[in-house]
């Protein structure tokens, strides 16, 4: 018999759920407050998900990256793999918030997204990235 407990985060409330697992069936679960967080704990103990948030890196751009996510929860099994094929990889300017950079990433059902803009850099500009500090002088 194995006991997992863990806090839930369908909700603010965080309720303390615990399930017993016996010869990989679920036997119990106790400590949910609502539906939601039975429905949760027995997902997150059959099938654990994420969303995976990083950084590619990003030519010509005015950042030299790009935030990206997965477009929908991947299994957590498979985080690695995904962050080691996105590190391999570099996008070119200009990127769109919203763009997909990998379709189906890892065989996961996820496509790689943008999470913001990356424009081409301004060659005429001094600036590297958007972000300008100004002096307020008196």
């Amino acid at each position: 018999m194995a006991v997992k407990a863990f806090t839930c985060t369908v909700c603010p409330i965080g309720c303390e759920i615990t399930v017993i697992v016996e010869e990989g069936k679920i036997v119990d679960v106790k400590g949910f407050g609502c539906t939601r967080g039975k429905d949760y704990a027995v997902r997150e103990v059959l099938d654990p998900r994420r969303i995976l948030v990083t950084v590619i890196r990003c030519r010509n751009g005015r950042l030299p990256t790009v935030s990206v996510k997965t477009g929908k929860p991947i299994p957590k099994g498979k985080t690695w793999e995904i962050m080691r094929i996105l590190s391999g990889i570099m996008v070119e300017a200009p990127i769109s918030m919203g763009q997909v950079i990998v379709r189906d990433v890892a065989d996961s059902g996820a496509d790689i997204v943008a999470t913001r803009p990356n424009p081409k850099s301004d060659e005429n500009s001094d600036q590297p990235h958007p972000i300008r500090i100004r002096s307020f002088r008196r």
